[in-house]
């Protein structure tokens, strides 16, 4: 059988390939009248940052066993769901990951991707209502089978629920093991949404707040169905939000709004609703958005890609720094000082290490790209998830870095010659010639605002979706300071851009 949770090259870049191995299916069971989850785990990482087969993270009771058990449900659902098919696909449908989870003194963190990619769901359990009899801290997947979503549906309002992440015995049973292997070949960009969604998170703000019957009433009144480039925006109304066909001030990015009806059977349990989104006027684009829904001692984000046929995987939030010379090794330096806490401090971080704040901001880019860093838009604060993966050879799976990185080694950027319409240009200037494909594309550098390229992609994406590999060319070339995809948290409460 082979190594648990170990990841290799399929097909080139374009797939990884994980094996989950478990001591034994998941399962609900009865014990003297209290329901006894037992979620089998499959290797992953422990307190010590080692390898283990099947780690025991946890043993306990959750205060809200109801709201657990339907939240986890809700998790498992999105894994298991593809939002979005592209025309021709469905014989390719790839098998869905087992859900994620990361245990630490803090409490659980479950997290799953769509099949798709467009959407990402975390449920957050914190240490206070959760009834422990062991903890320990540490990363693994987790099986979540038909027959256990089948038992947790069926779980009675009033029982206690007892959760066990992983079992003791199974770490010692040998020959009397039952074991339970599933190969799954990952697609890439599966890995790079849980990059880019942190990512996109960072850059969002608290924008509506919904009490309970509120959201109730806005999920009831989405859509069941859209199409493939719906984007609606929600707006707040007298009593409520309500969904424009127009982007306005303070309006949340909504697109391909059923996919927000995966909160719809937590509904009963809520005690409101937040939207988080960036900033948004008359002129934006589509955009990602979070949803987090509140309950009795749990919370469920929701994170919507910008639209239903557009993936986390391909947005490019982090390019610009990954094509930092300085930030791979930075992110060994970062790696090594984070040991296994369950928050990251930036600023903490930075006086441990030495390393400045946007030094600190790249580093942590890297480690995103292997999944090692999220961002709970709620807190406000970036999180520690140490997967089995190696950060080095997932830097391969972004196309547009390797592809600057190409024009680079082929010293196509070249200063663009001064001229009256170009005085900035030359040596000492900001403007770049990039040859690639027997073209020359001309880059500009703009101090306070985005970089430009005369390239057909970002005649087409603008700076949506990340720079184009012209532009991270000629930042690899000529590096210039600016703002990184991963920098200091916003405030949780902030609102439209201003603190409340």
């Amino acid at each position: 059988m082979s190594t648990p949770l170990t990841t290799s090259a399929v097909d080139g870049p374009q797939r990884v390939a994980q094996s989950y191995r478990y001591g034994r299916g998941s399962r609900l069971v009865d014990h003297a009248g209290v329901p006894r989850m037992h979620l089998a785990t499959s290797g992953g990482m422990d307190t010590n940052r080692t390898q283990v087969a099947n780690p025991y993270f946890y043993s306990g009771f959750p205060t809200n066993p109801m709201t657990v058990a339907a939240a986890l449900l809700a998790v498992a659902r999105v894994a298991r769901t593809r939002y979005y098919v592209p025309p021709g696909m469905l014989a390719a449908i790839l098998r869905a990951a087992d859900p994620i989870i990361t245990s630490t003194p803090e409490g659980l963190r479950f997290e799953s991707f769509s099949a798709c990619c467009g959407v990402h769901a975390r449920l957050d359990i914190p240490s206070t209502s959760l009834d422990t009899d062991f903890v320990a801290s540490g990363v693994t997947n987790i099986d979540v089978n038909p027959p256990l979503r089948q038992a947790l549906a069926g779980l009675r309002n009033g029982e206690p629920l007892h959760l066990a992440i992983g079992e003791a015995d199974v770490r010692v049973r040998t020959l009397d093991a039952e074991l339970t292997e599933e190969k799954v070949e990952l697609p890439r960009r599966w890995l790079k949404g849980l990059c880019e969604v942190q990512a996109s998170g960072a850059g969002m703000k608290l924008r509506h707040e919904l009490g309970p019957e509120e959201a109730r009433r806005f999920i009831g009144s989405l859509p069941r169905t859209s199409s493939t480039r719906t984007v609606m925006w929600a707006t707040r109304a007298a009593r409520s939000l309500r969904l424009a066909s127009r982007p306005g001030p303070g309006s949340v990015s909504l697109a391909g709004p059923e996919r927000l009806l995966a909160l719809e059977p937590l509904l009963r349990f809520s005690t409101g609703l937040r939207a988080y989104g960036p900033d948004i006027d008359a002129g934006s684009l589509p955009a990602a958005s979070c949803w987090v829904l509140d309950m009795p001692g749990a919370r469920l984000s929701v994170t919507l890609s910008p639209e239903k046929s557009r993936g986390f995987s391909g947005e490019g939030g982090t390019l610009n720094p990954l094509s930092s010379a300085a930030a791979p090794p930075d992110a060994l330096l970062l790696d090594a000082a984070l040991a296994f806490d369950s928050t990251i401090d930036v600023q903490e971080l930075g006086r441990r290490t030495g390393l400045q704040a946007p030094a600190v901001a790249d580093a942590l880019a890297v480690l995103a790209t292997s999944g090692q860093v999220g961002f709970d838009v709620a807190a406000g604060t970036y999180f520690h998830r140490p997967l089995p993966f190696d950060t080095g050879s997932m830097l391969g799976l972004h196309p547009r870095l390797a592809g600057a990185q190409r024009l680079v080694s082929l010293d196509a950027v070249r200063p663009l010659a001064a001229s009256p319409s170009e005085p900035q240009a030359g040596p000492d200037g900001r403007s770049f010639t990039v040859h690639s494909g027997g073209n020359g594309y001309v880059v500009r550098q703009r101090d306070g605002g985005a970089d430009s390229c005369s390239c057909p992609w970002f005649a087409t994406h603008r700076d949506g979706r990340g720079p184009c590999k012209h532009i991270l060319a000629a930042r690899i070339v000529h590096p210039r300071p600016g703002p990184s995809a991963v920098g200091a948290a916003p405030s949780p409460n902030a609102r439209d851009g201003q603190e409340p």
